[in-house]
């Protein structure tokens, strides 16, 4: 099996101390089920192509230019070479301003994440120092990196042999919790049922394992294929889950008892001897 191909190179400076690295993407859609789009009359697959909204004429790819619509019919027409000249100077450097707590971090911020190796054997002793050293003191460096011609804030932590790169999200493009919280009422409940709750909780305890998750929707998308390849009925769709409950108490209690937990009865308080 071939090595992953590398996305970036460069160098990761910290301070003084600089290494060449690589970047490969931590992710994969090979694994995916893809569609073309068909013309339902002939069933042979159609292309898309860009149109030109007032004529109607198909626009070829050398005559398409970006543009930026200022006001309704006003378009601010953006060249090529002008987005090229807007990367960032440090775009084979990846230079560590700061370092953070990894537990500090907002994990709604992380987007996409790739691997980052040493670029070659010079490189491997100061990649290996700064990795132990990042490790011992649980912490991510921050940076910015250029990927697809677009500068991106990301964080570095250990992982493994390597490091693992991930892209951030900004502040701008979060939804602010309060705006969501806010006007959430805070209901008062049952502290038994809490009790109970918790009970089911600790029996469903584990370790993160993501070999174990499985894509539900994937996997019906190719069983439907499979079925429509030969000619059989496209299997039932899963049921759709219920209303809300509605006796809390009773559905907490019955689901002890599918799980087979006991639930210890409350010592009663003792009188007091005269």
């Amino acid at each position: 099996m071939a090595a992953p191909r590398a996305v970036w190179k460069g160098f990761l400076k910290v301070g003084s101390v600089s290494c060449g690295v690589k970047l490969v993407g931590a992710t994969s859609e090979a694994g995916k089920v893809h569609f073309k789009i068909l013309n339902r009359e002939n069933g042979l697959p159609v292309k898309s192509a860009y149109v030109d909204e007032e004529t109607g004429d198909v626009v070829p790819s050398e005559d398409q230019i970006k543009g930026y619509q200022a006001d309704k019919g006003d378009f601010i027409e953006i060249e090529p070479d002008e987005i090229k000249k807007l990367k960032l100077t440090s775009q084979h450097t990846l230079e560590v301003s700061e370092f953070v707590a990894i537990e500090d971090i907002d994990t709604r911020y992380l987007e996409k994440p790739y691997y980052v190796i040493s670029a070659d054997g010079a490189a491997l002793e100061a990649f290996t120092v700064l990795r132990e050293a990042m490790a011992k003191q649980r912490v991510a460096a921050r940076s910015c990196v250029v990927l697809y011609q677009r500068g991106r804030e990301v964080v570095i932590q250990p992982f493994g042999k390597g490091m693992l790169l991930t892209e951030l999200r900004t502040h701008n493009e979060m939804v602010s919790e309060s705006s969501v919280f806010d006007d959430l009422k805070r209901p008062k409940y049952d502290k038994d049922l809490l009790e109970i709750a918790e009970l089911l909780i600790d029996k469903k305890v584990t370790k993160f394992d993501p070999s174990k998750f499985e894509d539900t929707y994937e996997d019906a998308l190719i069983a439907m294929i499979d079925a429509k390849r030969k000619g059989k009925k496209p299997p039932k769709p899963a049921p759709q889950p219920k209303e809300n409950v509605v006796n809390l108490a009773s559905v907490l209690r019955k689901s002890l008892e599918k799980e087979g937990i006991k639930r210890q009865p409350k010592a009663k308080a003792g009188r007091k001897s005269a």
